[in-house]
């Protein structure tokens, strides 16, 4: 384990295995990593006590919810916009799922999902007139990828 980092190589092991199924049982972990149900128990409750391990998640795939479109719209602001302004600006929309603040030009990346398309022309829209808001770009997904741990 280095000095400077709060976790070693059989932590980076049980996160990645919690990432792919945060209803993994100790038990199976402790298969996967060669220690006893106990040690693992004792290291997941460690990488949580210190804020590693924020929370458990579950996903959720959208399109069987009819939320089967998923965009990120840069956004561009007046000079002046306070980032907790974007944030909050953005963040009043029922569509947004996250703002990223950014830096550079835009100013922040803001991650929608909707229905279909006339559905993110209004979320765009609305988006376009909350603020400061002086331009955006908008990407849709086609699909996603995500690395594992």
């Amino acid at each position: 384990m280095a000095e400077d980092s709060p976790v070693d190589d059989i932590d980076r092991e049980l996160l990645a295995l919690l990432t792919q199924d945060a209803r993994r049982t100790f038990s199976d972990m402790a298969g996967a990593v060669g220690l006893s149900v106990a040690a693992v128990k004792r290291r997941v409750d460690r990488l949580r006590e210190t804020g590693v391990i924020t929370g458990f998640t579950v996903q959720v795939d959208h399109a069987k919810l009819g939320w089967g479109v998923e965009a990120f719209t840069e956004v561009r602001y007046a000079g002046t916009t306070a980032v907790q302004d974007i944030v909050a600006t953005a963040s009043t929309i029922p569509d947004v799922q996250a703002v990223y603040t950014i830096a550079g030009d835009p100013d922040a990346l803001v991650q929608v999902r909707v229905r279909d398309l006339a559905h993110l022309q209004a979320t765009i829209d609305r988006l376009r007139r909350a603020g400061t808001v002086t331009g955006t770009k908008t990407l849709m997904v086609l699909g996603r990828w995500a690395k594992p741990m």
